[in-house]
């Protein structure tokens, strides 16, 4: 069987990582959009979480399988279509992610200085669409929307001392414009309390541990919350547990040396919702943001943040909305659920549509972790393993996989760029790291990428 993977990331990687592993003689084509693979571990991990990364080295050993070949800079939907892969291979899994931001919905949110978490952190990570971003740091007060990993993220590297970053693979215009930042203090807002925050401990152990910044939660916000987590899931209820400490701790009595020196700081703010982006008297930037005070219906992750009238605003110069990545219909013959942003499906089985699959983001919603996603994709991989065994797909001989494909590629101008064409790539960018010091020194211009393995 030939089967194809839409997709180079955790998703695309895992789902044809098991089909080769359970399947002895399929043979898997991953098709990506960009020249170089991986998505959100090379784009979205922080680039001072390098341990996350290290799937990279399973995903390259599925790519140097025998039975596996990788085609990037390909342009699934535009290049190719959806239909033209059925036609080539027995079965195609879309694995594409989420490559759009959810909007907030309210005036002012176009403003300058406002901008999604998904364009801020590809900025830093150098993921080519973002790498024009030029976000403006001159102002002391930033507010990130938000309290999810990625919203920490964002606030750890807007704080953290550049000696740590230099020693990254974070790119080096992002590098360069964090030294001449003004922001000293960073406020994650949510619209709900401290016991619905989607953040996990690691992450906000290694905030509360950050050199050089200091954590001010307000003692209020905890009250009472010692009960009730008492009977919840050890993850929130320790989570909560390091919360209430760091509220309730009086600042250490450090030398007043040590405290001029950690000018910087950081706070979490609950039940306040969003209404405006105010803008300064020319109307051009953001220098604030209106919030509605919540109250909350109901308990535990299912609580709704309800408006109770109060406003309140909050001064600052920057603006991150991180309130989710989406996914975006990719081929009108695909099926898609616009409400929920994702591939309406049973087990990674596209409804109505036999031999199409889907995993990952695009399958059920941008929630969960790497892990998340390995275990996501090996249970659409079995969709398929099941379908191939069960005679449930079209086994006619007469699918050429990627030898179809690449004509129709050639008589539309696009030369595909395989895996050993990447590993120059990686060379090179390792190479130029390790002048600087750094693990890798991204290249974030397509069109370098492409000269470099002489396209």
């Amino acid at each position: 069987p030939r089967v194809c993977v839409v997709g180079s990331g955790p998703a695309g990687f895992y789902t044809a990582q098991h089909i080769l592993k359970h399947h002895g003689g399929a043979q898997v084509d991953i098709y990506e959009k960009l020249p170089v693979p991986f998505g959100l571990v090379r784009f979205g991990v922080a680039p001072d979480h390098p341990e996350v990364k290290n799937v990279i080295n399973t995903f390259t050993q599925t790519a140097r399988s025998g039975r596996c070949a990788y085609y990037g800079n390909v342009t699934v939907g535009r290049d190719v279509t959806v239909p033209e892969l059925q036609q080539a291979y027995h079965a195609v899994v879309l694995s594409y992610g989420a490559e759009d931001n959810r909007v907030l919905g309210i005036p002012g949110e176009n403003l300058s200085g406002v901008y999604s978490a998904r364009a801020f952190v590809g900025w830093y990570n150098g993921l080519p669409e973002n790498r024009d971003l030029k976000p403006d740091l001159s102002c002391e007060t930033a507010l990130i929307l938000g309290h999810g990993n990625v919203a920490l993220d964002i606030a750890r590297i807007l704080l953290s001392p550049l000696q740590l970053l230099r020693k990254t693979d974070i790119t080096d215009s992002s590098l360069a414009a964090l030294a001449c930042s003004k922001v000293k203090r960073v406020w994650l807002v949510g619209r709900r309390g401290p016991l619905q925050v989607a953040f996990t401990i690691k992450e906000l152990r290694e905030m509360i541990n950050l050199p050089g910044a200091r954590a001010v939660l307000d003692s209020a916000d905890f009250t009472g919350l010692e009960n009730a987590v008492k009977d919840a899931p050890r993850p929130r209820k320790r989570l909560t547990e390091l919360m209430i400490k760091t509220a309730l701790e009086k600042p250490r009595e450090k030398p007043v040396e040590a405290q001029a020196a950690a000018p910087r700081e950081w706070g979490l703010k609950f039940q306040r919702s969003p209404q405006e982006v105010l803008p300064t008297p020319d109307g051009k930037r953001a220098r604030g943001v209106r919030m509605a005070l919540t109250r909350l219906e109901g308990s535990g992750d299912s609580a709704r943040a309800i408006p109770t009238g109060e406003l309140e605003e909050l001064e600052c110069g920057l603006v991150l909305s991180s309130i989710g990545y989406r996914s975006l219909p990719l081929d009108p013959a695909v099926p898609f659920d616009t409400q929920r942003g994702i591939i309406p499906n049973s087990s990674g089985r596209v409804e109505g549509v036999p031999g199409l699959y889907c995993s990952g983001w695009v399958k059920r919603g941008p929630t969960g972790v790497i892990i998340t996603t390995m275990n996501d994709s090996f249970d659409t991989a079995q969709s398929v393993l099941e379908d191939l065994q069960g005679g449930v797909l079209d086994m006619s001989p007469s699918r050429e996989g990627f030898g179809a494909v690449e004509s129709i590629l050639r008589s539309r101008g696009v030369r595909p760029v395989s895996f050993s064409d990447w590993e120059k790539i990686d060379a090179a960018e390792v190479a130029r790291g390790k002048a600087a010091g750094k693990p890798r020194e991204k290249i974030v211009d397509p069109a370098e990428m492409l000269q470099l393995i002489g396209h």
